[in-house]
């Protein structure tokens, strides 16, 4: 039976190191669950904690219906963003080293930040007056098992493959507002360029049909785990990729477009250092 205490150091280091593993832990222990991989997950942010690092928030992993059938999923997975994994791009422009990474990918995906708590059960509207602002954002995922091979649970135990999140400029969300991000929130599109060629388009209908119930979502399954702490006022959340995630190498540029959603244009430049 794995230990959550040792497999926490084991992926951390794994990570920093760049080092692969062979075998996921749900290959070597079939009785590595959910509730396993959360408890790991716990012991990360305390191990981070203890090296001078917070959580920001929470990111989203299987925001998709479909897949959590063929999982036997009830609902989507999450771990959490840290203060030195998030950044926010200057003039919607930002730059990424990927050296530190093992097998890098990007994607696109609307970001939150919130202004209140928000409790399990709402609908898109009420989770959206929790919101104080949106923004597009990319998140980078990296994976340390073989041939990017894992289980759900095995992603929520390796920091669910979080390795940072680009931050595009924000729209303030004024109540007058919130009727019509309703609307929009699951009918726009999403442009991927890969310099500045069309690599990949998605739809906010690919996050739990809606951003706004990708987050409704989230905060209802916050509670199905015992340590787990509701969403409070400050965090961000990235509500899960709009397109199928991308290879990253060094030396590209990548841009995200929103058509139907009043939100600019989000660039990344990937670098070795």
């Amino acid at each position: 039976m794995i230990d959550a205490k040792t497999l926490a150091r084991e992926l951390m280091e794994a990570y920093a190191q760049k080092r692969i593993l062979e075998a996921p832990p749900s290959s070597r222990d079939p009785g590595f669950d959910l509730a396993t991989a959360y408890t790991v997950e716990g012991e990360l942010v305390r191990l981070r904690a203890a090296s001078g690092h917070s959580t920001t928030g929470l990111k989203v992993g299987f925001a998709n219906k479909a897949i959590w059938r063929v999982l036997k999923l009830e609902t989507l997975l999450w771990a959490h963003l840290y203060d030195d994994t998030v950044r926010y791009a200057e003039s919607n422009t930002a730059s990424l080293a990927l050296g530190p990474m093992c097998a890098p990918k990007i994607e696109p995906e609307i970001v939150f930040k919130m202004k209140a708590p928000l409790a399990p059960g709402a609908d898109a509207t009420v989770a959206l007056e929790a919101v104080e602002w949106l923004a597009l954002g990319f998140e980078i995922v990296d994976c340390v098992f073989a041939g990017w091979t894992f289980q759900p649970a095995d992603f929520v135990a390796a920091y669910g493959l979080h390795a940072a999140l680009i931050v595009g400029a924000p729209r303030r969300i004024e109540p007058a507002l919130i009727p019509g991000l309703v609307e929009q929130l699951p009918r726009f599109k999403l442009r991927l360029l890969k310099d500045g060629q069309l690599v990949a388009e998605g739809s906010g209908k690919n996050s739990l049909r809606s951003p706004a119930l990708c987050l409704a979502e989230l905060a209802s399954a916050l509670p199905r785990q015992p340590a787990a702490a509701p969403l409070a006022a400050g965090e961000l959340v990235s509500t899960g990729t709009l397109t199928d995630a991308h290879p990253l190498t060094p030396g590209e540029t990548w841009t995200a477009e929103a058509d139907g959603l009043e939100l600019p244009a989000l660039t990344l430049h990937t670098t070795e250092r």
